[in-house]
């Protein structure tokens, strides 16, 4: 949590920019996960936390631009809450925490709603993304949720954007520190990896590291011999040797700013001739990426970079023919490499996702619908403040492979009998996490995880 005065400035330039009307901010509710009282753990919506900064659930938040007030609605513990719990702070104290005066019971929110649409004035609301928040819209404005998608305000989305996809510097301080417990994440999965190991125990040790820091995960663990699936969440395999295993995780800290990183290492002491060609060539994309990064230019020529190295890989090895950038353009690399390069990141491991990748990473532009070039949930220019992943991959995917080629799709680009020969290669891919400087870029985290082939290799052997 930051100074109040940080979110009251921020809460004030919100009013400014949107102009009128009145502001819904809902937070979330304990979500059960199989009856009411076992619940998975709280995670409070991140645009609530980033202009109040309060962690605790059943609150929503309300600010009456033209009015110039702002009440947040909550109800205080009852004595049962407390026996549960133990000792509670009041609604009014977290709400003087951030500078919000005024307090009402969660059950006046409709009220206040109803009686604003009555004399006809705008409450704008954001995108929402769980049942909850669909039920109380339909309760409160009367709306019914494909009526609730299409009355999502634009004006306060592109607010909320043009605010949060700008970091702070204590903001970067925080995420400094989710990749700094991420990094410790990496490292010992590069040492504890070895012939016998079963996925889940990777899983289980990185995700003691994020808790121990104070937070938990940013997302669902990728742990995986299977690098070719790219969010596989299974944790039911054996590592063999001569398998490479790929972590992707990331922590999130107490203050729930994120860290995102992906790591490829060989089961056994040392990559297989094939594997070492294909983990360099993927170093290379992401040297080739990072190279690209600075303020002004678009992050998809970043993306595009990096999908070119692939693709001039792809050629010297005999997979790919033809005219390279010819090939990119078209999407034929895309066989290798079908996602983005990276994403925005800070509140969300994928920064402010909820909010409309058009919005956020394209700043109301639309989005490429060419497979490979669609999943790129990031383009618009970069900005100083900018915080985003370099996650460059390579993919065999038999299923992919075989669809295309029976398909005939860049027959003029594709080797298809040469990438015959590598679809058991599986997959692997390296991320770090980037800022967007006034005179360049910094890569986030005080710690250096390895990235080449034989700093992993050092790294095992510690």
């Amino acid at each position: 949590m930051f100074a109040k005065e940080t979110y009251i400035a921020r809460r004030r330039r919100l009013a400014h920019d949107v102009g009128s009307g009145l502001l819904l901010f809902l937070g979330n509710d304990q979500a059960p996960m199989n009856y009411v009282d076992n619940t998975y753990a709280f995670r409070q919506d991140s645009t609530f936390l980033y202009f109040f900064g309060i962690d605790h659930e059943g609150l929503t938040a309300v600010i009456d631009i033209d009015e110039g007030r702002e009440t947040i609605f909550g109800n205080d513990p009852t004595i049962d809450d407390i026996v549960w719990m133990g000792t509670q702070p009041s609604l009014q104290s977290k709400a003087e925490r951030v500078g919000v005066s005024e307090t009402l019971p969660a059950d006046k929110v409709g009220d206040v709603l109803r009686e604003a649409q009555r004399k006809g004035r705008t409450v704008h609301f954001l995108p929402p993304y769980r049942g909850e928040h669909r039920l109380k819209l339909q309760e409160w404005l009367g709306l019914t949720p494909a009526a609730q998608d299409s009355g999502v305000s634009v004006p306060f989305v592109r607010a909320v954007v043009n605010q949060r996809i700008y970091k702070s510097e204590e903001e970067v301080a925080e995420i400094d520190k989710a990749v700094d417990i991420s990094i410790d994440m990496h490292v010992a999965m590069m040492r504890m990896v070895r012939p016998g190991i079963h996925e889940a125990e990777v899983r289980a040790a990185v995700t003691a590291i994020a808790q121990q820091g104070g937070g938990d995960n940013a997302f669902p663990v990728i742990a995986t011999t299977h690098g070719q699936t790219l969010h596989n969440h299974g944790y039911i395999h054996r590592a063999q040797e001569g398998d490479m295993f790929l972590l992707d995780a990331g922590a999130e800290v107490g203050s729930h700013y994120c860290g995102d990183l992906s790591s490829t290492c060989p089961v056994g002491k040392e990559f297989t001739p094939r594997q070492r060609i294909i983990f360099d060539l993927c170093l290379q994309a992401h040297r080739a990426a990072v190279e690209t990064i600075a303020p002004g230019v678009p992050f998809r020529d970043v993306h595009v970079r990096a999908c070119t190295t692939i693709a001039e890989g792809m050629k010297a090895l005999g997979l790919m023919k033809g005219d390279v950038d010819e090939a990119v353009r078209a999407g034929a690399h895309a066989l290798f490499f079908p996602c983005g390069v990276g994403h925005m990141m800070g509140l969300d491991v994928h920064d402010m996702e909820d909010l409309g990748e058009v919005w956020v990473g394209y700043d109301g532009e639309p989005k490429s619908t060419l497979f490979g070039y669609k999943s790129l949930r990031l383009a618009r220019p970069l900005e100083p403040g900018f915080v985003f992943t370099i996650e460059p991959g390579i993919y065999f995917i038999p299923e992919l492979i075989d669809r295309w080629r029976a398909e005939g799709r860049h027959t003029e680009y594709l080797c298809f009998d040469e990438i015959d020969k590598w679809r058991d290669f599986g997959g692997l891919r390296n991320e770090e996490d980037y800022l967007v400087t006034p005179t360049g870029k910094r890569r986030l985290g005080t710690k250096y995880r390895p990235m080449s082939a034989d700093e992993v290799r050092e790294a095992r052997e510690l």
